[in-house]
């Protein structure tokens, strides 16, 4: 029961947090100065940065095991290749959404205007 009730609580807030945070109101003009953009910048930069190395690297190792498992047994190269090709999507899939992180995070850098 206790088991339960903590994945509800813990999925709902996963859920309903991020709705929470985009509910907010915001305005469509934000002026920002040249340090609130080269900061903004920078997390854009950063957060690509890292999630590309930590994909690479876990892809990396993802490829070079399952290699290494069909070396050892070739017969097993089928049951090996589909689960190492699902698990080399799902590391791909979170450097994507470190890009559109990067993206929305840009959505911050506005000029001031006039």
């Amino acid at each position: 029961m206790t088991r339960k009730l903590a994945i509800t609580v813990t999925f709902l807030t996963a859920v309903l947090a991020p709705a929470l945070a985009m509910a907010a109101e915001r305005p469509e003009f934000v002026v920002t100065s040249s340090s609130e953009r080269a900061v903004f910048g920078f997390a854009m930069a950063l957060a690509i940065g890292l999630a590309a190395l930590g994909g690479g690297l876990g892809q990396g190792r993802a490829v070079a095991a399952a290699l290494e498992g069909i070396c050892r047994n070739p017969n097993s190269a089928g049951k090996v290749l589909v689960p190492m090709l699902l698990g080399l999507a799902f590391v791909e899939s979170l450097v994507i959404f470190a890009l559109i992180i990067s993206f929305t995070v840009s959505g911050f850098i506005v000029p001031a205007i006039g």
